[in-house]
C-alpha cells in the first residue's frame, strides 16, 4: 500500500493506492469528499451521502488528478462538482 500526501493549490489531500492483481485501487481523500477509481461503487457513495467522484483508466495519483469525472455523487454536486470536471478541480472544491 502507498499512502501519499498530495499538495494542491489550496491545500493537501491524502492519496491511497493498493496494488491489486490486475489494476490498482486508488482513492484520493479531501476534507469533504474523495475521488475514487473504477473499482469502487458510486451507488454506495450516494446511499451513504458521501461527496464522491469516480474516474476510470487510472494507474497513478497523477493519472487520477488529470482524469475527468465519469460519475459524481449527489453530495459532490452540492459542492459544485460536475461530470467531466478534472478530478484535481473536484478535489480543490472538497478541501
Amino acid at each position: 500500500m502507498i499512502i501519499e500526501q498530495i499538495e494542491l493549490e489550496n491545500g493537501s489531500v491524502l492519496g491511497l493506492k493498493f496494488d491489486m492483481e490486475h489494476a490498482p485501487l486508488i482513492v484520493i481523500k479531501a476534507r469533504c469528499g474523495f475521488v475514487m477509481c473504477g473499482y469502487l461503487n458510486m451507488d454506495i457513495a450516494n446511499k451513504l451521502g458521501d461527496a464522491a467522484v469516480r474516474v476510470t483508466g487510472v494507474k497513478s495519483f497523477e493519472d487520477v488528478l488529470n482524469a475527468k469525472a465519469v460519475d459524481v455523487s449527489e453530495g459532490a454536486k452540492k459542492l459544485g462538482v460536475n461530470p467531466g470536471m478534472l478530478a484535481k478541480e473536484a478535489l480543490m472544491k472538497m478541501i
